[in-house]
């Protein structure tokens, strides 16, 4: 599934391609980065024993193996993601934990899920990269029973996340920010715009739309020298389009940067704001 004429071809080429490769290998990093934001996303999702739940974009499985501990036996949590490798890595971690979980490799804007099937929709970070975004979430409310919960985190716009904002200006020295497409493609962005939720959500059918403010740190490593690898190689795109020496000039800035952000003891955190968005079909 990678001619241009499917949906999300991009996103398929991506996270089943390099983004997927270093998400796997980087995946105990990942889930410590955004950690912070777990108990909102459990505490809005309200697991009761025995629900049915759809963890999308689920990634390597930590969101999902909570769900799964959460619904109990008679319970069951499905994840679904683009990425072969990330599925790898969370049924191995699954499997380690004695959980019974489905892991399916698809596309949750037009994966054939069984009507009606869930109980909550779920997903930490995950809905933003959706081509056509109203007909991703009317995909989602189909799968979900009457009067079942969609629980997602979005991020907040640029300017509410220096996490991203401020490594973006250091990595891009005599640039412009790069910034999220205006129209609304996919992007970590895309559904920062509370207006534009609404407007996507309701139109999907969802009703009782609600979007919850929430702010944890980013934490990406225990210190400086830890982190700088690590972030080196998430925009290792932007730093291979400069020279040498303009790319070691930045590494050095985006180093000093880092340590102006680490808290001894702590790691190296920045500030984050997240959109809690709930919804439920109707009943």
């Amino acid at each position: 599934m990678t001619g241009i004429e499917e949906p999300n071809a991009a996103q398929w080429q991506a996270w089943d391609g390099p983004a997927g490769a270093f998400w796997t290998e980087q995946a105990d990093r990942f889930d410590r980065a955004a950690a912070g934001y777990d108990p909102h996303l459990r505490a809005a999702a309200g697991f009761s024993v025995g629900e049915r739940v759809l963890d999308v974009g689920c990634g390597t499985g930590a969101t999902t193996r909570a769900a799964a501990r959460a619904v109990g036996a008679t319970g069951h949590v499905t994840g679904v993601d683009l990425s072969t490798r990330m599925l790898e890595l969370a049924r191995a971690r699954t499997a380690a934990e004695h959980l019974d979980v489905t892991f399916l490799r698809g596309d949750a804007q037009v994966h054939a899920f069984p009507p009606g099937g869930f109980d909550v929709v779920l997903s930490r970070h995950g809905v933003m990269f959706f081509d056509h975004p109203t007909a991703a979430f009317a995909n989602l409310a189909r799968a979900l029973r009457p009067g079942g919960r969609l629980v997602v985190l979005v991020w907040q716009p640029l300017d509410r996340n220096p996490w991203l904002h401020r490594v973006l200006e250091v990595l891009t020295p005599g640039r412009d920010t790069p910034a999220p497409p205006a129209d609304g493609r996919p992007s970590p962005l895309s559904l920062s715009d509370p207006a534009r939720v609404r407007a996507v959500l309701d139109a999907a059918g969802f009703v009782d739309v609600r979007l919850e403010g929430v702010e944890e740190p980013m934490v990406f490593g225990d210190d400086p020298d830890d982190a700088v690898a690590y972030q080196a190689g998430l925009h290792a795109g932007l730093l291979a389009e400069l020279d040498t020496p303009t790319r070691e000039e930045v590494v050095a800035r985006l180093r000093a940067d880092l340590a102006a952000h680490h808290e001894p003891g702590l790691g190296v955190r920045y500030p984050s704001a997240a959109w809690l968005v709930t919804a439920h079909t109707a009943a």
